[in-house]
């Protein structure tokens, strides 16, 4: 066994973490012996609670979590949560910059009978998050993240009063501090290797920096963490586990939540392939460099949309792009460990796999610290 005082508290054999939006990488993760995160920004209510009741039925009672978003600063914060309202706020000089690219690379609108997958709003919204929280609280989650920012007091104690554990992300070592003094139980450290919203402190330095911020609430390490060795070097570093998203990307599990032309650029990328981007939400977010990505750094572009705006105006162009197969401009959020990961492999392996390669890894370490002759 391989435990943290976080990992023994939670039920866990591995101080493993793993954020996705696969509920089937949920469950074997969390059989395999760490804590599957359900990401839910993607879902409504109702979506959530389906998949959290199909987690429940196959996850045999072992303990799993839920990722929310609940920034701190939004489009619409205060105001009637309406999707028409936030609409206009797009102007037509960005309709416009969407639909252009999608002519300059050939990709045609969506078959009149295609039944769109997506949302145009997604959960980035205190509103929706306590939404999502509402429903998550209903079930035998054991955790709740929220992704950017502290979240709000009315949701750290709402969880708190179910004996649910608040873990919040951070790209700073203020964020930290401020996590922390809201009376966050977990504290996520991510350096800006790691996959999606980042900031700019690597996480050799961000880890150790955050774990002597906020000791004694435990800290997790994410970012640029992908194999046992880099599992080791965290706990090294102080951390109680590893946080985890980009490497489920590739599992087998995952590949009915993600278009197959994704899969064949992750498959395809290098270590050197991806950049901090707004083009997803509107704030920086680690992702595969694509022609979409460098178009809205061009002179041509009509420059970056707050959240969830910046969401809104790509939603139905994102759908085109991943049904008609549009390598050129198909991306996702993904960390600089991307360049690993060259076949799709089974869950439960990958998950052995680190468990193994961490524990002989620390083994090894531990004999280098020996008295000297």
């Amino acid at each position: 066994m391989l435990d943290t005082p976080l990992s023994r508290e939670l039920g866990l054999q591995l101080p493993l973490y793993a954020f996705a939006r696969s509920k089937e990488v949920v469950v074997e993760v969390s059989k395999a012996g760490g804590l599957g995160v359900l990401g839910a920004v993607a879902h409504t209510p109702e979506q959530l609670e389906a998949d959290l009741a199909w987690i429940d039925a196959h996850i045999d009672g072992r303990p799993y979590g839920v990722d929310t978003v609940m920034p701190q600063a939004y489009a619409g914060r205060g105001e009637d949560w309406d999707e028409d309202k936030l609409r206009a706020l797009i102007s037509a000089a960005h309709w416009g910059f969407v639909d252009s690219l999608l002519q300059r690379f050939g990709v045609p609108p969506l078959p009149d009978d295609y039944a769109r997958k997506g949302e145009d709003l997604l959960g980035w919204s205190v509103e929706a998050g306590m939404a999502q929280l509402e429903v998550a609280l209903s079930h035998p989650i054991c955790l709740i993240a929220n992704a950017l920012g502290t979240p709000p007091k009315e949701a750290i104690d709402l969880c708190h009063a179910k004996g649910v554990r608040v873990a919040a992300l951070c790209g700073k070592v203020e964020q930290a501090v401020r996590h922390h003094e809201a009376g966050v139980d977990v504290v996520v450290a991510q350096g800006t290797e790691a996959g999606g919203h980042t900031g700019e402190i690597a996480s050799m330095v961000l880890t150790p920096a955050a774990v002597d911020a906020v000791s004694p609430t435990p800290v997790l390490a994410a970012g640029g963490i992908a194999s046992g060795r880099q599992l080791a070097a965290a706990l090294c570093l102080g951390a109680q586990g590893a946080w985890t998203g980009s490497m489920w990307l590739t599992t087998t599990e995952h590949q009915a939540s993600i278009p197959p032309v994704v899969i064949e650029k992750l498959l395809e990328a290098g270590y050197g392939d991806t950049v901090r981007s707004r083009a997803i939400s509107g704030k920086p977010a680690r992702q595969l460099r694509t022609a979409w990505t460098e178009a809205w750094e061009s002179r041509e572009s009509p420059g970056y949309l707050p959240i969830p705006l910046m969401w809104m105006v790509q939603a139905e162009a994102n759908e085109r792009i991943y049904h008609h197969g549009c390598k050129e401009l198909a991306g996702s959020p993904v960390g600089q460990n991307v360049g690993r990961f060259t076949r799709l492999r089974p869950t439960a392996e990958v998950v052995a796999e680190m468990a193994a390669e961490a524990r002989a890894v620390l083994d090894a370490v531990s004999g280098l610290g020996g008295a000297s002759r």
